[in-house]
């Protein structure tokens, strides 16, 4: 784990974010956003949004989905109780203060879960990802928005001289697509789905992990949309 990434400084710097979050990054993920509740839709059923911060994501969602969030700062929960209390939302079931590396949840209690921009945030990214599993339905998926560094190249050393930086402002720039691989390899009953790159500038990824259900054979070749 990196310096920076501990969970009292994760939830310090979230807190301060919270006023002006929706300002800052609305417009510029919205599109990733949307691809991501578009997923989530296609399956429907009880979503858990972990890491769902000010709730920028819930006008997307239909009666289709019955949501609960959870996040570690409770200055954003703050902001996203009181956009479910303005826009009258009541497919919106709980929104939780709660570590994602430590659910609250019983095993399967999720037809989906899905993690926008949360992965490369927290002190132990393999843990959340393990987290996030367990509480999914065999059958489910796991739809993560995440950044996806570099494996080599100018690209990964540039990413690695503003770790430091990014860091200071909440995650991590420096995340390798063969961390997802090797937590897959790591994990019998997770397959890939789906990979397709996202704006801005492709950085990002529409990342869709399928648990399979028990003793089924898994297919872990890689699927990258065009």
């Amino acid at each position: 784990m990196s310096r920076a990434m501990d969970r009292a400084g994760v939830v310090k710097t979230y807190d301060r974010w919270a006023p002006v979050y929706d300002l800052v990054f609305g417009q510029v993920f919205e599109k990733a956003r949307k691809s991501a509740i578009a997923a989530c839709e296609a399956i429907g059923g009880r979503v858990l949004e972990v890491g769902i911060g000010t709730g920028i994501s819930l006008p997307y969602y239909t009666e289709r989905c019955r949501i609960v969030g959870v996040d570690i700062s409770a200055a954003m929960l703050e902001v996203a109780r009181q956009r479910v209390t303005d826009l009258r939302m009541t497919n919106v079931e709980r929104l939780a203060i709660m570590d994602v590396q430590n659910l609250e949840f019983a095993n399967g209690s999720f037809d989906v879960v899905t993690a926008q921009y949360v992965v490369n945030t927290v002190p132990d990214p393999e843990a959340a990802l393990d987290e996030f599993m367990r509480v999914l339905r065999p059958g489910g998926e796991l739809i993560v928005v995440n950044r996806v560094g570099a494996d080599k190249g100018a690209r990964l050393k540039a990413e690695k001289l503003i770790e430091p930086i990014v860091e200071r402002l909440g995650w991590r720039s420096d995340f390798p697509w063969a961390r997802f691989e090797n937590w897959m390899r790591a994990n019998g009953n997770v397959t890939l789905a789906e990979r397709k790159p996202l704006p801005p500038l492709g950085h990002f990824a529409l990342l869709r992990f399928r648990k399979e259900p028990a003793g089924a054979q898994t297919n872990r070749s890689l699927v990258t949309a065009a």
